[in-house]
């Protein structure tokens, strides 16, 4: 397909770059390159029929133009269409404006009316010169996703040149295509120029039948692509372990000092049966806050390390990375085994001696953060990698992972486990995580308490902070969330360093502990150090603490501006307490006036502790973006379909790329680059 470029000599103009950046670079990519909205200039509207809040587009003769100074420099126009007089006023104008609108011109001009003090004026509306006989547009007209760089004129121009020039021959067979969907060519032409009689709110919402066919044709390339992915790793091969009876595995569950819930036995044994293949495991293990991912993870190693292969377990913070190690030197050191501890902050001796024990073997397991897959680590033998809360680390570490734990020698991928505490709706499992198989927890141990949720104005802030002082009285832990560290001026936020002042002023006698992101490594361990064990009554911190860290004393949860939170991070918080036998309470302090989408999130987590139902209300209302993390890095993922409502079309999607990959491989291939191009890497990551 052609390119989209400049010649070669000469100099990318402003916009060039800025298209680039937009990753317009293929005719194919300006013909997808879709509306966000529509403009209607194919009519034109009497000033006398303009109500307050319409959008719409006038014609007339300018009858004044002056610049005016009070209450502040501003250009103020009027325009006549002999049913009435329309103000128009510019804040930001140019000596071209006010000749453009200079008085006996005829302009057209569209904006959104309003009424003032001298009668319907629009502020900073579009306008442009006309003659008596200028036509008006015969089609709606575009406006498409920009940046400040790239101005809609240029744009549209660029997108036409594209939608003409592109090759749009159908490439899916005809029997895959759900019958009565529109063809290709027609539905892009129709979304680029839509006839004047359209609904608008069918193009808006994506629900004219042009638009599903644009649905079903990205959906099927993200099927593909993620098919792909997984066909190509069965031609892939790893480590073939055993499970031994009296092996490590049976060794450490029966040294666990709890019995482990059904959910999760039955994901151990469906992660062992994938160990005891040569294919590589490609496992996403999914389980709400508390549900015991940890333990599962630590089971999984013990088959690699039975059998002398090593281990790594990757977490995207220090303190959830340190917990983790925590409990795996605790479950496994008394079994012989040795485990690493690599983080950024581990330096000079220490780190030298972890490569050293890595790259001999002797250390069997290594646990850190991302330092794990830097230059200088190397494994002698990796046979199993595990990643914890995977959506937070981005695309471009996945990748240098997937690359770093290849055995060249042996030709050997490591087994992947993926954990995420952020359970995963039926539709977006299907969609985003097509390439994955995955294990649900879909129970709690048992002895975990319900967390009672009670949401709150800022006005009872006092009454909450007395509830506190009571809570330590008695012995037990409070953590008090913030959003921010430090002032700042955009948003007016509480800051955790100024309620840590007002809660240590508040609880004489008490403990009150700070933790913050922007505190070096070893300060933050050794405050959460004081918290576990007990020293410290209060901890304010900021949303470090928000996955994995396990106190079984703490029963209080104060998160304030709740309404600032997404609903997948709230439900993370909340999980903090409750871990232990006494009865917890979390609480959501919010900041009037509320907006629909914070209603919505207060709501959703007062009514329900179950993590399904908070990913299903939180797809609802914030879209896939949450759930996605980084894998949208880079990657176009369903700027078209909207998983809450295309359920249906995402079945249908996955039905025709599986007999796509069978029987039409070349029109596959050739799908999913008109549709990605070069980026089906990074949904395979």
């Amino acid at each position: 397909m052609p390119e989209v470029s400049s010649p070669p000599n000469k100099e990318k103009s402003a916009p060039q770059k800025a298209m680039e950046k937009l990753d317009l670079r293929r005719d194919i990519d300006l013909a997808l390159h879709l509306p966000l909205r529509y403009e209607d200039e194919t009519r034109i509207t009497p000033v006398r029929a303009l109500r307050d809040g319409d959008t719409a587009q006038v014609e007339g003769i300018v009858t004044h133009c002056e610049v005016q100074f009070r209450p502040r420099r501003q250009l103020v126009t009027k325009l006549d269409d002999g049913s009435g007089t329309l103000v128009m006023r510019f804040l930001n104008f140019y000596p071209s404006h006010q000749k453009t609108l200079g008085v006996g011109k005829r302009v057209r001009v569209r904006g959104e009316a309003r009424g003032g003090f001298f009668g319907i004026e629009m502020v900073h509306p579009n306008f442009r010169g006309v003659d008596d006989d200028t036509p008006l547009a015969a089609a709606l007209t575009p406006v498409y996703p920009t940046t400040a760089a790239l101005p809609q004129a240029y744009l549209r121009k660029a997108v036409a040149g594209g939608l003409k020039r592109a090759d749009l021959a159908e490439i899916i067979p005809a029997p895959l295509v759900p019958k009565g969907m529109w063809g290709l060519r027609d539905a892009l032409r129709f979304l680029h120029e839509p006839s004047p009689d359209t609904r608008l709110d069918e193009l808006e919402d994506h629900s004219h039948p042009a638009w599903q066919r644009l649905k079903f044709e990205e959906l099927l390339a993200q099927q593909l692509s993620q098919l792909q992915a997984k066909r190509e790793r069965e031609h892939q091969r790893a480590p073939k372990f055993s499970v031994r009876k009296g092996g490590l595995q049976e060794k450490l569950l029966a040294a666990l000092p709890f019995a482990l819930t059904e959910a999760q036995r039955r994901v151990v044994e469906e992660i062992a049966g994938d160990l005891q293949r040569e294919v590589p495991m490609h496992r996403l293990l999914q389980g709400d806050v508390g549900s015991g991912k940890t333990v599962v993870a630590a089971l999984a190693a013990t088959v690699a390390m039975n059998d002398g292969w090593q281990c790594a377990l990757m977490a995207p913070t220090e303190i959830l990375a340190e917990q983790h190690f925590r409990k795996l030197v605790g479950w496994l050191e008394p079994l012989g085994i040795r485990i690493a501890w690599l983080t950024g902050s581990r330096k000079g001796k220490a780190r030298r001696e972890m490569l050293e024990a890595v790259a001999s073997g002797e250390a069997a397991l290594v646990v850190g953060t991302h330092a794990v897959i830097q230059d200088d680590v190397v494994f002698k033998r990796l046979g199993l990698a595990v990643i914890d809360e995977q959506h937070r680390f981005g695309v471009a570490q996945r990748l240098a992972l997937r690359e770093k734990l290849v055995d060249a020698a042996e030709g050997l991928e490591p087994h992947l486990l993926m954990m995420s505490a952020t359970p995963i709706p039926r539709t977006l499992a299907m969609t985003l995580f097509a390439d994955l198989d995955v294990s649900t927890i879909d129970e709690l141990p048992p002895g975990r308490t319900p967390i009672v949720t009670k949401v709150f104005s800022d006005a009872k802030r006092e009454g909450v902070i007395h509830t506190i002082a009571g809570e330590a009285a008695n012995g037990r832990q409070v953590y008090w969330v913030c959003p921010l560290i430090e002032e700042s001026e955009s948003l007016d936020l509480q800051n955790a360093t100024e309620t840590h002042q007002q809660l240590v002023a508040a609880l004489p006698g008490q403990v009150v502990g700070l933790l913050h992101g922007r505190m070096p490594s070893a300060e933050k361990a050794a405050v959460m150090a004081e918290f576990t064990a007990g020293r410290m009554h209060v901890l304010v911190s900021t949303t470090v603490i928000e996955v994995g860290v396990d106190v079984p004393n703490a029963s209080l949860m104060v998160i304030e501006h709740a309404e600032r939170f997404g609903l997948s991070q709230l439900h993370q918080l909340r999980g903090r307490v409750g871990r232990g036998s006494v009865a917890s309470v979390c609480v959501l302090l919010y900041t009037a006036p509320l907006s629909d989408t914070g209603k919505s999130r207060l709501r959703a987590m007062a009514e329900t502790q179950d993590g399904f139902e908070i990913a299903r209300r939180d797809l609802e209302i914030r879209g896939p973006g949450e759930f996605m993390g980084a894998r949208q890095s880079g990657a176009p993922l369903l700027r078209f379909a909207d998983m809450a409502l295309d359920e249906e079309l995402v079945q249908v999607a996955r039905a025709a790329a599986e007999v796509m990959l069978d029987r039409h491989a070349e029109a596959a291939e050739r799908h999913v680059a008109r549709w990605l191009g070069a980026k089906s890497d990074y949904l395979k990551a």
